[in-house]
């Protein structure tokens, strides 16, 4: 009877475990997420800027989301300048944002692939950078960047952030494009 009682005791138990649900990594649900995006675009502007003559001000900002098994892809137009492109991948080290500058003739701009990693926390629905050591480097004055990227709840607007020394320094707000 002994035997029986612990028997059933340790049946609950692995029972308990395995009912246990699995720890979700946010930072995989926004990758999915962004991946839920694939093929949709969104448009919108600057809606905040530490310096009023930004080069983004006054200017319709789109992007178009593209995938790939291993990352999205956000080719950015800020009026007629195509040079950007926002990189989300999945490395073993984390979540990474980039910026991928080009000349129009697609050469690398000298101030291109910075970024970092996702910070700890985050959301399926939003997620933010720091800057690496990298963008350090590259970027005078970014070492404390960090870029938040936020959709809605219901997906209908993307927001990109730009915080350096934990100011803001520029925000756009993008909507979708039914299509």
């Amino acid at each position: 009877m002994r035997s029986l009682l612990t028997s059933f005791a340790a049946a609950g138990l692995l029972a308990g475990c395995a009912a246990a649900p699995a720890p979700t990594d946010m930072r995989d649900q926004f990758m999915a997420t962004l991946q839920g995006m694939c093929g949709q675009r969104f448009e919108g502007g600057l809606s905040y800027a530490v310096d009023p003559n930004s080069e983004f001000a006054g200017k319709k900002i789109s992007i178009q989301v593209l995938c790939s098994a291993n990352e999205v892809r956000m080719p950015v137009q800020v009026g007629t300048d195509r040079s950007r492109t926002w990189i989300f991948t999945r490395p073993a080290a984390g979540l990474e944002l980039r910026h991928d500058h080009r000349h129009a003739d697609g050469t690398p701009d000298a101030v291109t692939m910075y970024g970092g990693l996702a910070k700890e926390g985050g959301s399926a629905r939003s997620q933010a950078f720091r800057a690496d050591a990298y963008t350090a480097r590259l970027v005078p004055g970014a070492e404390t960047n960090v870029w938040t990227v936020s959709l809605s709840q219901d997906g209908s607007v993307l927001t990109y952030r730009l915080d350096r020394h934990d100011k803001p320094r520029a925000e756009f707000v993008l909507e979708r494009v039914p299509g």
